[in-house]
């Protein structure tokens, strides 16, 4: 079990959805939180409810500069939990170049950016805690993912490249590849989404995977397990007749 007595967590995406849900988590557990996201006013609301200590810090992921001022107001940092996503269902048919950008962008550099800021600080001292975000539809391409399955499947191969980087360090570095949760970014889809997740369940089962250590977890296990087995021993031709 970690403590989380004493420690200070920033949270990127904290906002809305998982990573408001797992604020509350991490709140509860003891820690003292920076969180950061671009509405204010969501996150002097999230602040006013939390528990524990807790302040708000501003910051966009798609800009640089924005990214080096909220780290800096977020000063010596023991955790980071990265949550921040942008997400339309999009099929390649549909191409919408501003919003597989912004997918792009938000989902993969922006996390790069935060990262930036934080990796090379806790590496110095030998010392840290960082938690990214990845998605079950990072595992295989799939239909009208466009953009966001892409940018998922950057982001978990940069997830698994520093876990093999820092695993024998005093950095630990998790992955979380959540399902569907219902949020205002599922609420896009017109799609049966299996095994849907409300945002405190998913939220509970991140922050378990944080308490109980180890790189990766993936959930919920029945369709975690589909999709990878589909991924990874699935020949193309049958792979594209089931998920086409």
């Amino acid at each position: 079990m970690r403590d989380w007595t004493g420690k200070t967590y920033w949270i990127v995406g904290a906002s809305e959805g998982l990573g408001r849900a797992v604020a509350h988590k991490v709140s509860r557990a003891g820690a003292s939180l920076v969180l950061s996201a671009r509405s204010e006013d969501r996150l002097a609301d999230l602040v006013a409810e939390l528990p524990g200590r807790a302040r708000a810090v501003p910051c966009d992921v798609s800009d640089r500069e924005s990214v080096g001022k909220a780290a800096e107001e977020a000063g010596e940092i023991d955790g980071l939990i990265v949550t921040v996503g942008a997400y339309w269902p999009l099929a390649a048919q549909d191409w919408d170049a501003d919003k597989v950008e912004t997918m792009c962008d938000v989902n993969l550099t922006g996390v790069v950016r935060v990262l930036g800021r934080v990796v090379p600080r806790m590496v110095a001292r030998d010392a840290g805690h960082i938690v990214l975000t990845g998605s079950l539809s990072g595992f295989r391409g799939l239909p009208r993912s466009t953009g966001y399955a892409a940018s998922k499947a950057g982001l978990m191969a940069l997830a698994e490249g520093m876990h093999a980087d820092l695993r024998r360090s005093g950095v630990e570095v998790q992955l979380v590849n959540p399902g569907f949760i219902r949020t205002r970014l599922t609420d896009r889809n017109d799609f049966r989404m299996p095994q849907i997740l409300e945002p405190d369940e998913a939220a509970q089962r991140f922050f378990d995977h944080m308490n109980q250590g180890g790189f990766a977890r993936n959930f919920p296990l029945a369709l975690s397990a589909g999709l990878r087995g589909m991924a990874n021993f699935l020949p193309d031709a049958l792979y594209y007749r089931i998920v086409g």
